[in-house]
Formats: structure tokens, C-alpha cells, sequence
């Protein structure tokens, strides 16, 4: 049987999801998003963190939510003390199919399961570049996913390859995090570059994070975004030690800092995303 990571952790996947289904029922997703990718071309923007705690936000409302860990870093699974099983994360994703369910791992947190990462998905662009349909590959095994869960939340690794190309296959929607600095703003327009041009059924939401609100440039710079698209939100992520004590807790903000403002700005955001989508 499954069972959650870590010592003294006996319940698998399979007790939280059934909970979840049994005392919801039906479509708990957000407007029919199944599958919500945080996604950056750039490292460094909290893409991570805020994926563990939307994930949990969702969770928290008895949601059933799988975490997909697709960082070969494995910070998510990290975080949420899921230890990764090594090596034939590559092999499993592109093969496809129900194998990769039995990789999926409980955690602390009702509602709440991880399907690890492990340091081989450094190679899973080689390994979509060999197969088949690659470009389709992780969309097909998203499809398994969200048979068995209300939310599917993934963590993307920062990338611009095939990798990406399946995410925007795969994904209902694209959460591209962004630091108000002038590096980061410039991934949106990356983004928009990338995604220009091909039939994908994907939308796209932004979100500032890091935010310091005593920096002139900040304000500038978001005043400025703000002013230019009509996909961003209006919830900021603050610069908050909390989020950085998320390593040393190894839980989302709200588990231990409830009343710090990245929690509640976390939470905001959560209700912000899901109004943004109907």
C-alpha cells in the first residue's frame, strides 16, 4: 500500500482521495481547471512555494489535490516531506499510462497527495525528444491524473523546452509567477513569444511575488504590467521571512505561520485565481 512519507506516516494516497471524493463529490476544481501549472522560464521567483500553498489553500477546502513535482530539484516534494524515489521518473512519464499512480505519495495534510520528483527528470528532454508524440506525452498522463483528483497543481522546473511544450499541452492553465524587476518582466513577453502561434486550449494568469512594497521600482513596475495586460492578477506575494522558513518547517505557510502575511496573501490569491476563472 502507499503510505505517507516519512516515519510514523501510515495512511497512503488512496485514504485521503477517497475522503475527498466521498464527502464532495463531483468536479471540485476551479471552473473546470484540472490542471493548474505554476510556470517561469526564470528560477528565483517563488514559482515553488507557490505551488505547495495553492496546492494546500485547495486542499484546505477538501479538494482532493495531487501536487505534481516536475522539478528534477524536488524542492515541492521537499517541502512536504515526500521523499522521491530515484531515477525512472523519465522512463514512467513518457511510457505513461496507470504506472505513474503508483509513484503518487500521501503527506501530512488531509486531501493533499504528491507525485514526487526525482533527480532523473534532469533527462526528460532526451526522453521525450526520443518518443513518439512528445509533445503529448505528459498531457496523456495528466489525463490520469485528473481521473482520480478534483486538482492536479504542478511544479514546474524552469525550462523552455520539450519539457515546457508538454506543460502547455497538458495544462488548463499557466500561474506564471513574477518578481517586479525588470529580468522577470521580460519572461512574460518570452512567454508570450512562446506560446504565439500554436493551437493550445491553455489560459494564462500572472501574479507578482517577492513584492517590496517600500521599492519605488516595485511600484513602477507593476503599475506598468498592470497597465499592459489584462491576464494578471491583483494579489501580490509579499517578501516575507515566512516563506523562507517554508525549508526549515518543510510545510506550506498557513501550517505554521497562519497569521503572517504571505499566508494570508497566499490564500488571497487562491480566491482571487478561482474568481478570475469564471
Amino acid at each position: 500500500p502507499r503510505g505517507r512519507a516519512g516515519p510514523g506516516r501510515g495512511a497512503g494516497r488512496g485514504a485521503s482521495a477517497a475522503r475527498g471524493c466521498a464527502e464532495r463529490g463531483g468536479d471540485g476544481s476551479p471552473s473546470g481547471m484540472k490542471v493548474i501549472a505554476l510556470y517561469s522560464p526564470k528560477g528565483g521567483v517563488g514559482k515553488t512555494s507557490a505551488a505547495v500553498n495553492l496546492a494546500h489553500r485547495a486542499a484546505l477546502e477538501r479538494r482532493r489535490v495531487l501536487l505534481w513535482d516536475l522539478d528534477p530539484q524536488a524542492a515541492a516534494s521537499f517541502y512536504l516531506k515526500v521523499t522521491p524515489r530515484l531515477g525512472d521518473g523519465p522512463r514512467l512519464l513518457v511510457r505513461g499510462g496507470g504506472a505513474v499512480t503508483r509513484h503518487i505519495l500521501g503527506t501530512d495534510h488531509e486531501y493533499l497527495d504528491v507525485l514526487p520528483a526525482d533527480v532523473g527528470l534532469r533527462t526528460l528532454d532526451l526522453a521525450l525528444d526520443r518518443a513518439k508524440g512528445s509533445r503529448r506525452r505528459l498531457a496523456r498522463v495528466a489525463d490520469v491524473l485528473t481521473g482520480e483528483y478534483d486538482l492536479v497543481v504542478v511544479d514546474c522546473a524552469p525550462s523552455l523546452g520539450l519539457v515546457s511544450e508538454n506543460v502547455f499541452r497538458a495544462a488548463d492553465l499557466l500561474l506564471v509567477p513574477v518578481i517586479p524587476a525588470p529580468l522577470s518582466v521580460r519572461t512574460l513577453d518570452q512567454l508570450d513569444e512562446l506560446l504565439a502561434g500554436r493551437e493550445l486550449d491553455v489560459l494564462t494568469r500572472c501574479f507578482f511575488t517577492l513584492v517590496d512594497g517600500r521599492r519605488r521600482l516595485h511600484q513602477e513596475l507593476m503599475e506598468q504590467v498592470l497597465s499592459e495586460r489584462d491576464d494578471v492578477l491583483r494579489t501580490v506575494i509579499p517578501e516575507d521571512p515566512q516563506v523562507e522558513l517554508m525549508g526549515e518547517e518543510r510545510a506550506p505557510v498557513a501550517d505554521f505561520a497562519p497569521g503572517s502575511p504571505a499566508a494570508a496573501a497566499y490564500a488571497e490569491l487562491w480566491v482571487e485565481l478561482q474568481a478570475s476563472l469564471r
